[in-house]
């Protein structure tokens, strides 16, 4: 599902318009086309099916795999209150069932559900059962470390503040284990 262009360039030229601004005037008479650029990349995930890109499983056989876990996948999401940017680092860890997807699958989910209008908290949550649904694992946990310019930029103005959100399943929801996850986590390279 592709974005409406042409109602995004009408509704930014009036925006600017609201804002006392002449949307004619050099600087400003491309501007509307160009927002409307950005949001069909910004909300390119709308109408997309996340579970896809894990559809593509490798059996595991008899093996008993421990914990997979990918580290600082960067991402970046509009949020759905202010539709203001927020940007951060996904983790993800599954413990896998009968099957395993290649890595650069995982980072693909996180891609198609975070270009959506977005809060961070659901995002998490979604990226967990979107693991869960495509791959059946044993368990999965999934931390997000994300700045919101919502409150980089207004209102509170805390350029330094980061938003943690954590989600978890299976046997990956026991505390003690969830622990070992992060701590391992925190021990990624930045």
């Amino acid at each position: 599902m592709a974005v409406d262009r042409a109602r995004i360039e009408s509704a930014v030229a009036e925006l600017l318009a609201a804002i006392g601004e002449d949307v004619t005037r050099p600087g400003l008479e491309k501007t509307p086309a160009r927002v409307a650029e950005s949001y069909d990349e910004f909300f390119g995930g709308l109408g997309l099916d996340a579970v896809e890109p894990l559809r593509d499983t490798v059996p595991l056989g008899d093996n008993d795999p421990e914990t997979v876990l990918l580290r600082d996948i960067r991402f970046r999401s509009m949020c759905e209150h202010h539709l203001l940017p927020f940007e951060g680092v996904a983790h993800l860890a599954y413990l896998p069932g009968e099957r395993v997807v290649g890595l650069g699958r995982l980072p693909k989910v996180v891609e198609i559900l975070a270009a959506r209008p977005q809060l961070q908290e659901r995002l998490t949550e979604e990226i967990a059962d979107t693991i869960v649904q495509g791959l059946d694992p044993r368990g999965v946990l999934v931390v997000l470390d994300a700045r919101h310019a919502c409150v980089t930029t207004r209102g509170a103005r805390q350029s330094d503040a980061t938003t943690v959100t954590i989600a978890s399943r299976g046997q990956l929801s026991d505390p003690v284990v969830r622990a070992e996850l992060i701590a391992l986590i925190g021990r990624g390279v930045k």
